[in-house]
């Protein structure tokens, strides 16, 4: 949900079960890394790729998490709390240095993936798992730094080319949760300046209603070709 008016809105007034269904996309991807995060053993070595501001540092409380950016991506963010900066396709660790990596949402802003996926299976150990989520279905943002969209073949290609064998591919969302995130999008049109008078009535049926019926309503979309992303589990191939 990146309508800034409404996201702002939805994190102060609606409950939680409310906001997971108007964001299902970011849900869906944090609730799929909270269960990665707890199949990994105390003290596991975790790098975050392309961490930006540390978002999911909480779930690696349990492990040394190690978080790295090149602090290029958006100039509003604090980008303070990374261990290091520096371009994922040329990271500063020795080979075999981590136990698993994660890389949320970054990949669009790589401009070398297959190199960044090459990096990745480097740092890691022979029993070494990545998890990667990846957008298919998204607006231009961080411009200039916005290269690519992925397909699930796509992401395939990419990870098993790099010497990692996929444990799990998932979808994230479909036809109708498309529909209502660019229902939450439209409103951008109406956030600033005289136009802000149709925000206040148009923001209950574009931000929320049509939104959570699309939400239900995914379940009609069997195939998910119209995926807003993918989330991926691997490990190192033998």
């Amino acid at each position: 949900m990146h309508n800034p008016s409404t996201l702002k809105f939805a994190r102060k007034f609606l409950p939680e079960f409310l906001r997971k269904r108007l964001d299902p996309f970011h849900w869906f991807i944090e609730e799929k890394l909270q269960g990665f995060a707890a199949t990994l053993p105390t003290g596991a070595r975790v790098l975050d790729a392309g961490a930006g501001e540390c978002p999911f540092r909480h779930l690696f409380s349990n492990n040394e998490y190690v978080a790295v950016d090149s602090a290029v991506g958006d100039s509003t963010w604090d980008y303070s709390h990374l261990s290091v900066v520096a371009d994922l396709t040329a990271l500063p660790f020795a080979d075999g240095s981590f136990s698993a990596v994660i890389c949320v949402v970054v990949l669009e802003h790589v401009s070398d993936p297959a190199a960044a996926f090459r990096e990745f299976r480097r740092v890691l150990g022979t029993q070494g798992r990545c998890f990667v989520a990846v957008p298919q279905i998204w607006e231009l943002h961080q411009a200039p730094n916005d290269f690519f969209r992925y397909t699930r073949h796509g992401l395939e290609h990419l990870m098993g080319s790099s010497g990692f064998r996929i444990v799990s591919l998932e979808p994230t969302g479909g036809y109708f949760q498309l529909l209502g995130k660019l229902s939450i999008d439209f409103l951008q049109f109406f956030e600033s300046g005289a136009k802000f008078i149709l925000f206040i009535p148009l923001a209950p049926l574009f931000g929320f209603l049509i939104p959570l019926v699309c939400y239900y309503l995914d379940k009609l979309d069997r195939k998910k070709d119209f995926a807003l992303g993918f989330v991926a589990v691997a490990e190192v191939a033998a």
